[in-house]
């Protein structure tokens, strides 16, 4: 089997099964968005959406937060991990999406990118949702996904994100990003993956190897 046959026939198989596939985040504006992706690496969505109700009720705008105390942001948000670098993050992001952006999160992957606590991953994620751009974030899930499956090569998330978009059509790679990721978060996961419960085992590269 080809990869593009493997990728057509993955991409079949979602596009007829999971039609819909979206954040697990909670969210409900682009700000809050951006903040919960910033708040998820390296920790799970849930725990994200535990903190946040808080979080977003005491800082309910990028200008609030831009001129919170780091010390008030950490106190909600420290169960997350690393949460010192995540609130110093999160309250640098305001200050700058205030100062340049006038409290408005941009489209472009550069301009997010250049916010901090902003690395590539997150940008995708909030270009992809919220302005429905031809990207695919590639997390953990996502590399780990696409080297099982045989979709990458990768070394590195750069060269799988490549790879993913050289052969899934832009229109369909907003789903897709979430196609791989709960996939990966659900049955093709780190540890003990539920190859009997996958349902394209039969074009997946290591299931067929081994």
């Amino acid at each position: 089997m080809t990869r593009a046959q493997r990728y057509g026939q993955i991409i079949r198989y979602f596009r007829e099964n999971v039609p819909i596939a979206e954040s697990e985040l909670d969210f409900t504006s682009a700000f809050e968005l951006l903040c919960a992706v910033i708040l998820s690496a390296q920790c799970t969505d849930r725990r994200v959406n535990l903190i946040t109700p808080e979080l977003f009720k005491a800082f309910p705008t990028p200008e609030s937060l831009a001129s919170a105390p780091v010390q008030k942001v950490y106190d909600i948000i420290k169960s997350v991990s690393y949460p010192n670098a995540k609130a110093e993050h999160l309250v640098g992001m305001a200050r700058k999406l205030v100062s340049d952006f006038g409290g408005e999160v941009p489209s472009d992957i550069d301009a997010l990118m250049s916010m901090p606590g902003v690395g590539r991953k997150t940008a995708n994620v909030v270009a992809s949702i919220i302005y429905n751009k031809p990207v695919i974030a590639v997390d953990t899930h996502v590399f780990r996904v696409s080297h099982r499956l045989g979709l990458s090569k990768g070394k590195t998330p750069e060269a799988v994100e490549k790879d993913l978009e050289r052969h899934i059509p832009p229109e369909l790679r907003p789903v897709a990003h979430h196609w791989l990721i709960l996939h990966g978060r659900y049955i093709c996961t780190a540890r003990s993956p539920k190859c009997a419960e996958c349902p394209i085992r039969e074009w997946c590269e290591t299931y067929l190897t081994n």
